[in-house]
């Protein structure tokens, strides 16, 4: 076993760890980890995007709209985090036209922002929420490392070849059922019965986890660079360990907004919109 491979599989050891002993805490643990992904996130954003170079002033905006939504996160008012996000955007956006700035100050905001809002609005502080999150993980997880294999077993036509040359169509369905089997295992486990909604959400949460990956690609092919940073060892960056994640968490977060606003539910919650609870 190489050095570098060594390397990979003990940060991936670690990294798992981290995650899911956040995720079994909940509560204050995995707000400060959501609160982290969002910083260090924005920190790789603004750094591929060379936001400092472009418009420094712009950057130090957005430093301050992460820090205040990750401080937030971590020890404010889970309510505000919307807000905030949505808030800080604007005012990017407003600058944008001001200043004469680049489009890539609000969509940093938006992006991180939403990135640490998202996750920690799915863990949540109870017992459905834990399994929101398991649910999560195991469909972007299951997606991500079946897509990786089917794609490598049976190739065929490039899914993206302008973005991210080495996806396949074979890779992406294999890496969709995959995670649909996933998802629907973890529901299973903890329900009595299955539900359709869940599948469709499962289905839902894998396609967008793939969107996820191939929108970073775009943005390192995009700029130039291999790999959003070099913080953690054998991998890269942070975004390219959760940008299937984020996009996943994305996706159930505002299905459950406006699941919530359709039905007329104010205050239900993602694991409630996931398993029909």
């Amino acid at each position: 076993m190489s050095s570098e491979l060594r390397k990979r599989i003990l940060s991936a050891i670690v990294l798992a760890i981290v995650a899911l002993a956040a995720t079994w805490a909940g509560g204050f643990p995995f707000r400060l980890l959501s609160a982290l992904i969002a910083v260090l996130v924005y920190y790789e954003w603004s750094r591929m995007t060379r936001l400092a170079d472009v418009d420094f002033r712009g950057n130090a905006l957005g430093w301050l709209a992460i820090v205040a939504i990750a401080l937030n996160l971590a020890f404010g008012d889970e309510g505000l985090g919307v807000p905030l996000v949505g808030g800080f955007t604007l005012t990017a956006l407003v600058w944008l036209a001001v200043r004469r700035s680049t489009g890539w100050l609000p969509g940093g905001i938006l992006y991180s922002g939403l990135s640490g809002v998202s996750l920690a609005a799915i863990r949540a502080a109870d017992q459905p929420g834990l399994l929101a999150m398991l649910f999560v993980f195991a469909v972007v997880w299951a997606t991500d490392i079946l897509a990786y294999f089917v794609g490598r077993a049976l190739r065929g036509p490039k899914l993206a070849p302008r973005i991210s040359p080495g996806k396949t169509w074979s890779g992406a369905i294999g890496g969709t059922v995959s995670g649909i089997v996933a998802g629907s295992a973890v529901s299973f486990a903890f329900f009595p019965s299955l539900s359709l909604r869940t599948v469709i959400i499962a289905f839902l949460l894998s396609v967008s986890s793939q969107i996820g990956d191939l929108f970073e690609s775009f943005i390192k092919r995009r700029f130039g660079v291999k790999d959003s940073s070099h913080l953690i060892p054998g991998h890269g960056g942070v975004m390219d360990r959760v940008d299937g994640l984020v996009f996943a968490g994305f996706t159930a977060f505002l299905l459950a907004i406006m699941h919530a606003a359709w039905s007329e539910e104010a205050g239900t919650s993602v694991a409630a919109f996931l398993f029909g609870l």
